[in-house]
């Protein structure tokens, strides 16, 4: 039964999120687990639900939408983590919680209006850049100050604090101890910003010891992924 697949892949998932932890001499209750469901059915994020998961991950708006429709009624915080176009914002804010990859002031803005426009408040993460890849997205570590001022001072937003991907083919450890520095000169600046969205299936051990707040995990939850068909 799907169920029982995806019980076991959430013990096996918080088995080793509690053994990171334990590690680096953390507690548990540290670290939030968002379920990425992409390309999943709208019944595994109920079942995810029943077993006790609350935080779930997004990437594509088109399947996201009328997923968050149909679940309404389900007591979830709906996390946005994929790359967003501001043609989209309207459509993202109006069922997203959290976004994880505001990386230009442009967006700050755009998100801004909207979550006014429809009375909600929305919270940003700030993506920022690990390597030189522009198609993954992100603000320059030298730029992520600047922003967190701009999301600050919007309107309908708050500041929860900073996301990054690890680059492909480098050591992720590496990766996430420059986010963790880029972290702590956000929070300097804005104490509240606490969160640090960082690891995936593959590196959930590496993020959590440099002190992700956050990991965004899938693949280790519900298996391999299907290709999404538009």
């Amino acid at each position: 039964m799907r169920r029982d697949e995806i019980a076991a892949g959430l013990a096996e998932v918080e088995a080793r999120i509690a053994a990171a932890c334990h590690a680096v001499g953390r507690d548990r209750g540290e670290v939030t687990l968002i379920a990425v469901t992409k390309t999943r059915p709208a019944e595994d994020v109920r079942i995810l639900c029943d077993l006790g998961v609350r935080d779930v991950g997004e990437n594509r708006d088109q399947e996201a939408a009328p997923k968050a429709r149909e679940l309404a009624g389900l007591p979830l915080t709906w996390h946005f983590v994929g790359q967003l176009q501001t043609n989209k914002v309207r459509s993202v804010v109006g069922y997203a919680d959290v976004i994880h990859s505001v990386d230009r002031p442009r967006l700050v803005e755009a998100i801004s209006k909207e979550a006014v426009r429809q009375g909600r408040t929305v919270g940003c993460l700030l993506q920022v850049a690990l390597d030189d890849d522009p198609a993954r997205g992100g603000a320059r570590p030298a730029d992520v100050l600047a922003l967190a001022d701009e999301v600050a001072l919007a309107e309908g937003v708050w500041l929860g604090g900073v996301m990054a991907v690890a680059p492909l083919g480098e050591e992720p450890a590496k990766a996430f101890a420059t986010l963790r520095e880029v972290a702590t000169r956000v929070q300097e600046q804005h104490p509240r910003a606490t969160m640090v969205s960082a690891g995936m299936s593959e590196d959930l051990t590496e993020a959590v010891a440099y002190g992700a707040t956050h990991v965004r995990i899938g693949t280790a939850l519900l298996g391999r992924r299907k290709p999404f068909v538009r």
